[in-house]
């Protein structure tokens, strides 16, 4: 089951066409990266599950190293919490895949891909739309002094199962699970700490998956070159557009693309 495109050897313009959308998106709001282009690939381009799970896991490394490098550049990441969340998700990942590739077919890889990426999805959702609230109560209710490591790991460990089965999560829910463990922390800390998490984990993910054979090479570079161009465009209207219209937005297009994947 190695390609299940059907770009043959040429750059697919649809592709790279939401490539760039999506990349605009994540430029703007800085989510959506998974959790918009993994439906989109499956739903709008008919791509087998696994495949579209693993080409857009090594889409996101590649992306989400440029964002690392500026956020890094400008030391908004706390490399500590991101060590800390690596301990918990690449070993994670790792026994997913391997799980994944033992115990299930093709077809009930799918099955279960397919779900979780509807529930990953119905839970970015609700990050996006509680997060301003969460945040508030996370800062009322926590004490003041650091939570103990294991927190970070454990949420490392959720997040890599979470991941690599469906691409999505590495961002809004990491993002939301830290706001809680780390309520004293800029905002902009936490975005680059894990997005700076997120290239890792999307790494080694999307190459377990392309080991096992779910990975379309020519998907993939359709994608980067859209979406490459599109991140670089969104980011300079980042602080230009409502971003809470957009996350509503979002948000709204999540829960209804979520629920049609569960009923999938």
């Amino acid at each position: 089951m190695h390609s299940h495109g059907y770009s043959g050897h040429m750059i697919d313009l649809a592709q790279a066409l939401s490539g760039f959308a999506v990349g605009t998106i994540v430029g703007l709001t800085g989510v959506g990266g998974g959790s918009l282009m993994t439906p989109i690939l499956m739903l709008l381009f008919g791509i087998h599950p696994a495949t579209a799970v693993g080409t857009d896991l090594l889409h996101a490394a590649i992306t989400k190293a440029g964002g690392t490098y500026v956020h890094a550049k400008k030391g908004r990441v706390e490399w500590r919490i991101t060590c800390l969340l690596a301990t918990g998700s690449l070993p994670a990942a790792v026994i997913t895949l391997l799980a994944l590739h033992t115990f299930t077919d093709g077809l009930g890889g799918s099955k279960i891909i397919t779900i979780t990426l509807g529930i990953a999805l119905l839970l970015t959702a609700a990050a996006l739309t509680l997060r301003t609230r969460l945040r508030g109560l996370s800062k009322t209710y926590s004490p003041d002094t650091a939570r103990h490591p294991a927190f970070t790991i454990l949420t490392g460990a959720i997040l890599g199962v979470v991941v690599s089965l469906s691409s999505v999560g590495a961002g809004a829910l990491g993002i939301t699970a830290l706001f809680f463990l780390y309520p004293r922390l800029p905002a902009g800390h936490i975005v680059a700490s894990d997005l700076a998490h997120a290239v890792p984990l999307t790494l080694v993910a999307g190459l377990g998956h392309w080991l096992f054979g779910s990975l379309d090479w020519m998907l993939l570079a359709s994608l980067l070159v859209g979406s490459l161009p599109g991140i670089y465009i969104g980011s300079h209207f980042a602080g230009r557009v409502p971003e809470a219209i957009l996350r509503s937005l979002l948000a709204a297009m999540l829960v209804l693309v979520g629920g049609k994947l569960i009923a999938f």
